[in-house]
């Protein structure tokens, strides 16, 4: 009993194009031919064809299915690293579920970073803005470290900061700065980073520095930009004494 290259492409569940193209790359022999010089397939084309419809459905790549015929130790390798290929995968779509969840409990689209949709709810507009856009430029650990700092619960002066109006008087910006100050001075050493994050940019140092300027522009008004300046120079002008 011997099939047709129709009656092989239905019994491996694969198409006649498929078959075709096996035999143009060689991973399955072409058959003998009969007398009227149709083609005639046996059984062990059949298994061939479901061997390689079985690789191919693992994910395989047509290429190393070949090497795969050469040595044991070469098949190994291939399914091992094809293993490790699928396990990264996994987690990765592992963490894209994670995300969603908590994008779908917190009721907020892509308005953050990847792993911070949970902190939606504790963060202002202005630090979920500026979040999202450092990731662009941050390093994953960096990124990490972002999200382990915004974890913590926010104190009266940050929300105060937050909160701040753009005609705040002068002596009240002054008061809050130094409050602010010695929070951030802790910070600054705890995460040294962020006293320079361009030493964690994965694009560079005029690119991070773009993206630091441009979004604190944009999403601070001109008194908590007052505020930080003067924070700044607080802890410039005493280091130790914060």
């Amino acid at each position: 009993m011997a099939w047709s290259t129709n009656q092989l492409a239905e019994l491996a569940g694969t198409t006649l194009k498929a078959v075709r193209h096996y035999h143009k790359i060689g991973l399955l022999e072409e058959p003998e031919r009969a007398a009227n010089g149709y083609k005639r397939y046996r059984i062990g084309h059949l298994l061939r064809l479901l061997r390689i419809r079985r690789l191919v459905d693992l994910g395989v790549p047509l290429a190393d299915i070949a090497a795969m015929q050469e040595s044991d130790e070469t098949a190994e390798r291939t399914l091992r690293a094809l293993d490790a290929e699928l396990a990264a995968s996994i987690e990765r779509q592992q963490r894209m579920r994670e995300d969603l969840a908590a994008i779908l409990e917190n009721r907020v689209l892509a308005e953050l970073p990847p792993g911070f949709a949970d902190l939606a709810g504790d963060l202002p507009d202005a630090d979920r803005a500026i979040l999202l856009a450092y990731s662009s430029f941050l390093t994953p650990s960096a990124m990490a470290t972002l999200r382990e700092l915004h974890s913590v619960p926010r104190t009266a002066t940050m929300t105060e900061f937050d909160t701040l109006a753009e005609d705040t008087p002068e002596e009240v910006r002054q008061r809050l700065a130094e409050r602010f100050a010695p929070e951030v001075r802790r910070q600054q050493e705890e995460y040294p980073f962020l006293s320079d994050l361009e030493v964690m940019s994965r694009r560079g140092k005029a690119v991070a520095e773009s993206v630091v300027v441009q979004s604190l522009l944009e999403f601070y008004n001109p008194a908590q930009l007052d505020v930080l300046r003067r924070v700044n120079a607080l802890i410039a002008e005493t280091p130790q004494c914060l």
